[in-house]
């Protein structure tokens, strides 16, 4: 009960942790004076200056970038979900081939009881 007191207080701290972090951050985004005003619309306008222009062509790429990442992280997600597939699938042979082996096993335990076989140094020998 200890260890599951304690986990519980060490998940709490760290989530107070994280929490405070992101409180001071997004108050610190929120009231500066001297941050970007958030673009309405795609695109630079036509009076745009240089610096402008590289700014957005910087984030044109950072989002093909976001965009490659994402299709990663799609690519990532069907091949785990095909991966836990054929786990199930695995999981459910194997199941069925211990279910064989035990009925195989319980059948040469019987015909060995009823002297039909003889089983020697992993040999199997029928009676006559």
């Amino acid at each position: 009960m200890k260890k599951q007191a304690m986990a519980f207080i060490a998940a709490t701290l760290i989530t107070l942790t994280v929490s405070a972090g992101l409180l001071i951050v997004g108050g610190a985004a929120y009231f500066n004076k001297n941050g970007t005003p958030v673009s309405t619309g795609p695109g630079v306008p036509a009076s745009a200056s240089p610096a402008d222009a590289t700014q957005a062509e910087q984030i044109a790429q950072l989002q093909g970038l976001v965009q490659q990442y994402q299709d990663r992280e799609q690519q990532y997600q069907d091949r785990e979900q095909k991966y836990q597939q054929q786990l199930a699938s695995a999981n459910q042979q194997l199941q069925a081939d211990q279910e064989q082996f035990q009925q195989v096993n319980a059948l040469l335990f019987e015909l060995q009881q009823r002297g039909v076989i003889r089983i020697d140094d992993g040999r199997i020998f029928i009676s006559h």
